[in-house]
């Protein structure tokens, strides 16, 4: 059979908050099969655990954020994302603060994390959800319009648009599209960073967003240029972060989609809703597993192969 996955031993590493810019401590825990990911705030007491599932997103700006009763799990996104990516089903991320930290601002440190703990194959079924029938939402109107769509494709696979009129953005790709089935989250995803604007620091910062930001873990750019001394990673790497984003955002559906995923000017608002529009339309979907990791689509062979 195709089985779970979770890690092999404990692993641990120390970073600040993007937002928050506090510091925190990330520990990544085996998890017994069927766990799924859970989060645990180990610096309150008691202990707050949240299921990654986005029915306990509750705030959405500039970040996916967890909540139970008053308590936070904010940035959750690019640990989700190399989750995904390396198709981990169980594990538990103990933290003590309320963010994950940012690290250099992609998926590449929890890949590499992840990768140098190891990885364990469980003995028990690994479950996909299968897409059926499309499932869209869209917000706004005109030039000002978001929206993404998933519909039935026997893969995963990803497209994405964005329109930022920023110089910076507007010279590279405005598009891109990732099948999995013959391309590499490792290698064409996971180093995609965020990215944000000077001029929008002090905003953000008023409203207790992007108090760690820097250099260091995000591409910055001024009105007119990039101002990050190395430049760019990938000649496409605004989009591709945003397909970064959008593969966390909808690992929280709690399992692996088997499906294409579209969109124009989304983000973390819009990608929520889509997995929650599709969760409580049971016709649209069904759970799914696979005699032998050959029988999966290829899109799960590449990057799931254990070292």
């Amino acid at each position: 059979m195709f089985q779970q996955r979770t890690i092999k031993k404990i692993v641990s590493t120390t970073g600040v908050g993007l937002h928050s810019g506090r510091r925190v401590e990330l520990t990544l825990r085996p998890a017994q099969p069927n766990t799924g990911i859970v989060f645990h705030r180990v610096d309150l007491d008691p202990v707050v655990s949240f299921p990654a599932k986005a029915d306990f997103v509750n705030d959405t700006r500039m970040a996916s954020v967890l909540t139970v009763g008053n308590a936070r799990v904010s940035t959750v996104e690019h640990l989700m994302s190399a989750l995904a990516g390396l198709g981990i089903d169980n594990l538990h991320v103990d933290l003590s603060a309320e963010e994950v930290p940012i690290m250099d601002g992609s998926a590449a440190t929890f890949v590499y994390l992840l990768r140098s703990t190891g990885i364990e194959l469980q003995n028990e079924p690994k479950k996909f959800l299968r897409v059926l029938k499309p499932i869209e939402i869209k917000q706004g109107e005109g030039t000002h319009a978001k929206w993404a769509r998933l519909e039935p494709y026997e893969g995963f696979a990803l497209a994405f648009s964005i329109d930022f009129k920023h110089p910076a953005i507007d010279s590279t790709a405005g598009f891109a599209e990732i099948d999995f089935a013959n391309e590499s989250y490792v290698k064409e995803i996971a180093r995609a960073r965020t990215f944000g604007f000077v001029n929008e620091v002090e905003t953000l910062r008023s409203m207790g967003l992007a108090r760690g930001g820097s250099l260091e873990n995000a591409i910055v750019m001024d009105e007119f240029r990039v101002l990050n001394q190395d430049g760019l990673r990938y000649d496409d790497e605004f989009v591709k972060h945003k397909i970064l984003d959008a593969i966390g955002d909808l690992y929280l559906i709690g399992m692996p989609l088997i499906a294409r995923y579209v969109a124009e000017k989304s983000g973390h608002a819009v990608n929520n809703e889509l997995a929650r529009a599709l969760l409580a339309d049971q016709s649209a979907w069904e759970i799914v597993t696979f005699d032998s990791h050959e029988a999966a689509p290829a899109a799960f062979h590449k990057e799931w192969q254990l070292a």
